[in-house]
């Protein structure tokens, strides 16, 4: 270009030349700059993204921010508000030139997200849907709308870019919108997911969602076609046509495809591939009429069927995309947001107001609803609150819209400021407003010893692998199901959160036999559910209802104790950290685990057993459906021992099972280590009401079982803890499983000494003994811990029917205040 003609057409444009030789260098030994070539940039580029926002991911973790938010601020802080600030980083880094290739790259990886959330969205919810999750949706729009309609005569008048109408439109969508893939996210990590509240909640921001994808489609055709307003009637036609061939042709088509894989054998790659172009030609097709190509990408999305050929392609793209290619998005409207355009106090009391009014224009819409319909007001509010997340949808607006020249860089960086303080505040509030109410119905039967024993017993079996169920299903057949108390049982496979997938329990029904599993982690819950099922139809009295708890470890805890809560379970069987070596040593699994195990024991509402799984195969079972178990119950005393007793006594009543209790008493040199004045007083004090309730369940044991032949009872007198292992090492090696007790705020003189060396304190001072790797056996241990939400007499807080609760409830929880004795902790349940 010459200079007169560059001077004859200054605009305030920049002009971009392109080479098409410039995509890759030479390298640097040529004299060559890597960052003057496109294609090693964009690596840069890519990388410098994805690792500042898993920064950010990492650091704001703890505030419980969704990702979203990170990935936001990873591009505000390489773009022109923080980074882009020097004028060497942004040329260097974020070069005019690299713009095109950085937001092809971006909106291809939205393209297929936004494909990946509508195959993972189920508009059947939308049908299924009450009226209350409708009527809150669209109560939880008009206000934000209205307001952004007010919000935008505001801003028009300084910035008279385009129609009023169409400005309007714009600001509305984004203030009205609910993000509804960030919403699962944070409901799954505030555990609201399987409550009512979460559940309206993702109702209504599903039916929002889809109302904002509309309300887009309009909005992008009365932008790109402002001087012709027939040109948006025939972009709005051409939309629903295209609509409405996806779902009346297109769908049937996948369908048809579907039904002729061959039972057995899993989506076919050539079915894959096709499903992928099509995203593309969809995403061709609607820019190609006039809207966004993400639209397209969408509604291809919407029309996949759930089943098998979703689950494949959510498995196959998500971490790719959601992972590596969508964060440049949403780096890229950080890009474009420049902090410093918001000059002047009036301007940020804008924003402000913006914030505040949106907020509670949403609050307001939902609460009203909800008082409407009964809810509670602080239920209501947390709706509203919920409602107000931001994301996916409110940065595709506000990008097309500045692509559209619709806002301005003021207004664009305004409305991202809006979204990212309006999304990062809500977990903080909702978790600081909203404690879900507990069960005010207290069930009695919280520990094995109260279970009634004509009455069902329910227990919460815990897996994290195939390897954990033989010997839990062989231990619950030994539990002995019968006709007058049969054994109700719920089998949880615990199963880590990662990805994008929301946190959530899953109740299994009976699966079409004989598909294919779609991953590793389906596979195992396949392999689980097939074998209690097989378990349910070859034992009598026994009914089996499989679960699955998908979250991070850190708070699985949560998941079990909920579940144990709500089916009213007595005991929690969960599996220990290690697991058996060939050579018969115990080797770590996963040390998540063992914290898991620690957090179930310090706040489970029911009594819990920690397995040591050393096989309990009933080698010597005689029939199908006669087994033969040696079971030894070591009983120094306490709680825990008791609760180990009871479960066993409940066991012995099986005609295959052969039970041996060891009684350890300690003899009259015992205590001359302990007289040391206070400590023995402390002790004694404590534990003589424990002693007799010992002696008490001990009589009442001998009493019933004296005429069995099958049981068996002993009483070892030993004076310190060496004495105490010399005797649990003669134990003849034919018994397979020990009962012990946790031991918890025990401090006897025969297991003095036990804990100094202990490897896993968790499983007290007896139970560790056992499962260390030094202890040459072949057993299985199971270690107990009675639930300690009782009074000191051992009776349950009463149910809200029992006549004596009221009265009794302020003197229950007193003498529950003692101060514990040396080196006791309390494990208080749940409120």
């Amino acid at each position: 270009m010459d200079e007169t003609a560059g001077a004859g057409n200054a605009t305030d444009d920049t002009i971009v030349c392109y080479a098409p030789t410039m995509i890759t260098t030479n390298g640097i030994w040529q004299g060559d700059n890597p960052l003057d070539y496109s294609l090693p940039l964009f690596i840069l580029q890519l990388t410098l993204v994805v690792v500042t926002t898993r920064i950010l991911v990492f650091l704001l973790k703890p505030f419980r921010q969704p990702r979203v938010i990170s990935e936001i601020l990873g591009g505000v802080i390489l773009g022109p508000s923080v980074l882009g600030r020097s004028a060497k980083f942004a040329n260097m880094v974020f070069p005019l030139r690299s713009v095109m290739v950085l937001e092809t790259m971006a909106n291809v990886g939205l393209l297929y997200f936004l494909f990946l959330v509508g195959v993972e969205m189920d508009i059947a919810v939308i049908r299924r849907t009450g009226k209350r999750a409708l009527a809150m949706a669209i109560a939880g729009m008009i206000l934000p709308f209205l307001i952004g309609v007010s919000f935008a005569f505001m801003l028009h008048k300084e910035a008279q870019l385009v129609k009023l109408g169409t400005f309007i439109l714009f600001l509305g969508v984004a203030l009205s919108v609910t993000a509804f893939p960030v919403l699962a996210r944070i409901l799954a990590e505030l555990k609201l997911l399987n409550t009512e509240i979460g559940r309206i909640a993702m109702s209504s921001a599903l039916i929002n969602d889809m109302c904002a994808w509309i309300l887009l489609a309009f909005a992008i055709a009365l932008a790109e076609n402002d001087v012709k307003s027939l040109a948006s009637i025939w972009v709005i036609m051409s939309s629903v046509a295209f609509v409405a061939f996806c779902v009346y042709i297109i769908r049937p088509l996948i369908s048809w495809m579907i039904r002729r894989i061959p039972e057995g054998e899993s989506v076919s790659e050539f079915s894959i591939c096709l499903i992928l172009t099509g995203v593309m030609i969809s995403g061709f097709i609607t820019d190609a009429i006039g809207t966004h190509s993400v639209f397209g990408a969408f509604v291809f999305g919407l029309i996949i069927p759930n089943g098998p050929i979703g689950i494949t392609l959510i498995e196959r793209l998500e971490d790719f995309v959601s992972g590596l290619l969508l964060p440049l998005f949403f780096a890229i409207s950080g890009l474009k947001t420049n902090i410093a355009t918001i000059t002047g106090i009036g301007t940020w009391a804008i924003l402000a107001l913006v914030i505040v009014l949106a907020c509670v224009g949403k609050v307001a819409g939902t609460l009203l609803v909800s008082l409407y319909y009964k809810m509670p007001f602080n239920e209501g509010v947390t709706l509203g609150l919920l409602m107000n997340t931001k994301g996916l949808v409110e940065m595709i607006v506000l990008n097309v819209g500045k692509d559209q020249k619709v806002l301005d860089d003021k207004s664009f960086a305004i409305m991202v400021t809006v979204a990212v303080i309006m999304t990062a505040i809500i977990a903080p509030i909702v978790t600081s407003i909203y404690k879900p109410a507990r069960k005010t119905a207290r069930y009695k039967r919280r520990t094995i010893q109260r279970s009634k024993p004509d009455g069902e017993f329910r227990v919460l079996a815990c897996i994290h692998t195939p390897r954990n169920v033989p010997t839990i299903i062989n231990l619950l057949e030994a539990s002995h199901p019968t006709k007058k108390s049969p054994i109700c049982i719920y089998a949880l496979h615990l199963v880590e959160l990662t990805g994008r997938a929301s946190a959530m329990l899953i109740v299994h029904n009976t699966r079409k036999s004989g598909r294919p599993a779609l991953n590793r982690t389906q596979a195992q819950s396949d392999h689980i559910i097939n074998a209690f099922e097989n378990f349910e139809q070859h034992m009598g009295c026994v009914s089996v209802q499989p679960l699955t708890a998908i979250s991070p470890y850190s708070t699985m805890h949560e998941d079990i104790c909920n579940v144990a809560e709500d089916k009213r379970v007595s005991f929690i069987i969960i599996p220990f950290h290690k697991q058996q070596t060939v050579d018969g040593g115990m080797e770590s699994t996963n040390p998540a685990f063992r914290t898991i195990n620690q957090n179930v024991l310090a706040n489970a509402p029911c009594s819990v057993g920690i397995l040591v799984d050393r096989g309990l195969s009933g080698s010597t079972r005689l029939t199908a459906n006669q087994i033969n178990h040696h079971i030894v119950v070591i009983f120094f005393g306490g709680q825990d021992d008791r609760e180990a007793l009871a479960y066993a006594w409940r066991m012995c009543e099986h005609p295959g099972i052969n039970l041996t209790v060891m009684r350890f008493v300690p003899g009259e040199q015992a205590f001359d280590h302990t007289q040391s004045g206070r400590e023995i007083l402390t002790v004694v004090t404590d534990t003589d009401r424990d002693k007799q309730l010992d002696e008490d369940f001990i009589n009442e044991f001998r009493a019933r079982t004296v005429n069995d032949g099958s049981i068996v009872y002993t009483e070892k007198v030993v004076n310190h803890g060496e004495e105490t292992v010399a005797a649990i090492r003669s134990i003849d090696p034919i018994h397979d499983l020990f009962i012990v007790g946790r031991g918890q705020g025990m401090t006897s003189p025969l297991t003095a000494g036990l804990m100094d060396w202990s490897e896993c304190p968790e499983l007290g001072a007896i139970g560790d003994l056992l499962a260390s790797s030094d202890f040459a056996s072949m057993y299985s241990v199971l270690v107990v811990q009675q639930y300690v939400g009782m009074d000191v007499h051992g009776d349950a807080l009463g149910t809200p029917d029992s006549p004596h609760q009221q009265h009794d409830h302020f003197e229950l929880s007193n003498i529950n205040r003692r101060p514990p004795p040396r080196g006791q902790a309390i494990f208080q349940p749940q409120p």
